[in-house]
């Protein structure tokens, strides 16, 4: 399976996963490019999903789907088959409601599609307040293998790490990954996201003290959860 990123608007990432034959768009709000990179590998889109249903995710839905007839999976049929499949391989739906309640992120090949659930630093926002049910849909990322690599639906590397270094200005391994950053490929490893994110770094002592310093409740890791995330 490989993946090809895309950028528009502002800051937004969207995606294709593809085999020798097939593709499917994820996020495609660069319709335009991604119609012409299908054309030039010669790819037939199967498929067009979203890791959210927010318009700047959405935005390329009907493009793609008028110009190549390809099947909309929308967030039920996600979660009721839990997987896509393309070309004999399988792609899963890992449900992570919290940004927004229909939130999912795709895994294939060691690569995490994390929409607006996971950034490069820090998590997504938690619009539907469900802080309890966005802390159990991280948990789920958190366990998968060091070596997969992260892919988000927005490059905000600069403004995240700035954060996480003013939450732990003496981490030292938020420069190293910042001087790694690239916007031509924003992607990161989950090991070097746990390294540098202090919403993966809950029971780093520097995030306990940093929080209790400024007042807040440290005393469970869910308790550090949310005192994080009321600082965004």
């Amino acid at each position: 399976m490989n993946v090809r990123q895309f950028r528009y608007g502002q800051d937004n990432l969207g995606y294709l996963l593809y085999g020798e034959r097939e593709a499917v768009a994820v996020d495609g709000g660069a319709s335009g490019e991604v119609l012409a990179f299908l054309r030039e590998h010669g790819l037939t889109l199967r498929y067009v999903t979203n890791t959210h249903s927010h318009g700047d995710h959405t935005c390329g839905n009907g493009e793609l789907l008028r110009s190549t007839g390809a099947e909309f999976l929308d967030a039920p049929a996600l979660r009721r088959t839990g997987t896509v499949e393309l070309e004999g391989e399988t792609i899963r739906v890992i449900e992570t409601p919290g940004h927004t309640a229909d939130s999912v992120c795709f895994l294939a090949d060691g690569m995490l599609l994390s929409g607006d659930t996971l950034f490069m630093g820090k998590v997504g926002r938690c619009f539907t307040g469900d802080v309890r049910g966005f802390y159990e849909a991280i948990e789920k990322l958190e366990v998968l293998p060091d070596e997969t690599l992260v892919y988000a639906g927005h490059d905000y590397v600069e403004e995240y790490l700035d954060f996480a270094a003013g939450l732990e200005p003496g981490n030292p391994w938020i420069e190293p990954y910042r001087a790694r950053y690239d916007p031509a490929d924003v992607v990161a490893s989950l090991g070097d996201e746990k390294l540098v994110d202090p919403f993966l770094r809950l029971d780093e002592p520097s995030v306990v003290s940093a929080l209790e310093e400024r007042g807040l409740p440290a005393g469970s890791r869910y308790e550090r959860w949310r005192s994080l995330i009321s600082l965004m």
